[in-house]
């Protein structure tokens, strides 16, 4: 259970090479840094709020009084083959001071967080005490030059019914830190069958219901390797919350069932970049700045799923897929009475 759990703090861990010198913009300014971070965390950030969106749900029938279910969640989403999300345009024209080593002041992609662009230089000039001083460094990759087309996520879960056709969930990671990150998650979520409000029928092979559920995620990530850079407590904050809205149909078997659902997903992510950052090379080598920046990013989508979920007594096993701007495998090992 502990290596799936883990598997949340990769969001966070897995980018480390590629962001080691992530920091290294600052030696174009601190507006400089900031549209380039926006720019570069948009992806990552946007394909986070779709992965903790997903897993509420696994059936169409909600738990009876008494009932329960523990699940332990894994989300894989995947942004392979998805160049737009893994590029962003910089076009030197909209910086003050950041431009290409080569192709001077030509609008070129280089690679946000998700993608693979490696080996992009860029410079920064000006002058200091009458010198011109010229600083280059390169931008950063991001996963999928680390051959990773994917973004992993995983929690705990617990469902209970508390009245005769309504049932609560909560979803828990405890903070967990690896290398250079930390994560840890909570949410809350409620589902209510429907099936008896629309049919008259005691029974019915389907069921149908409507699913909410909220998460929020915070994560931390050390950013004291950038090489261009001096200070203390250098580090990303972010903190991503999410809602999302489902309809869900299924089938009302013993053994195994299928579902599928419709959904809304709309969600937030903060990400503050936080310590004291002092330049140490370039034209801004004079500059310290001291929690620099917040960037807030919003996301919002329609998501349908197809899954299936085998019960053998008190064990269970469900498997969905989520379509969606971002697509995402859901699976779960499940414990349940009722």
């Amino acid at each position: 259970m502990k290596q799936l759990l883990v598997l949340s703090v990769l969001l966070f861990t897995l980018t480390s090479n590629a962001q080691a010198d992530f920091g290294n913009v600052f030696a174009a300014g601190v507006d400089d840094a900031e549209k380039f971070t926006t720019d570069y965390l948009a992806p990552l950030s946007e394909s986070a709020v779709y992965s903790f969106s997903n897993g509420w749900y696994n059936t169409g029938v909600a738990k009876p009084q008494g009932g329960f279910e523990i699940s332990i969640i894994g989300n894989i989403t995947s942004h392979k083959d998805k160049e737009e999300k893994q590029t962003f345009i910089l076009d030197p024209a909209t910086y003050e001071n950041l431009d290409f080593s080569t192709d001077t002041g030509v609008a070129k992609p280089v690679s946000s967080a998700l993608g693979a662009i490696e080996g992009t230089t860029v410079f920064v000039e000006g002058e200091i005490a009458g010198f011109t001083v010229r600083e280059e460094f390169e931008l950063p990759a991001g996963l999928a030059a680390e051959d990773l087309d994917f973004l992993p996520s995983g929690f705990l879960q617990a469902s209970v019914g508390v009245l005769n056709g309504t049932e609560i969930k909560a979803r828990f990671l405890p903070k967990l830190e690896y290398e250079d990150a930390a994560i840890g998650l909570i949410g809350f979520g409620v589902q209510q069958d429907l099936t008896k409000l629309l049919f008259s029928e005691k029974e019915m092979p389907f069921a149908i219901s409507a699913v909410v559920g909220y998460t929020t995620v915070n994560g931390e990530y050390d950013l004291t390797n950038a090489s261009l850079l001096e200070g203390d407590n250098q580090r990303i904050d972010m903190e991503i919350s999410t809602w999302a809205f489902n309809g869900v149909v299924a089938t009302n078997w013993k053994i195994i069932n299928f579902y599928g659902g419709i959904g809304y997903i709309t969600g937030t992510s903060t990400t503050d970049l936080l310590g004291e950052y002092r330049v140490t090379r370039g034209p801004f080598s004079t500059e310290t700045y001291v929690d620099p920046f917040s960037i807030t990013e919003k996301v919002s989508g329609t998501v349908g799923t197809i899954g299936a979920k085998l019960k053998l007594g008190f064990f269970r096993l469900h498997a969905d897929y989520n379509i969606a701007e971002f697509n995402t495998l859901s699976a779960g090992v499940n414990f349940g009475f009722r």
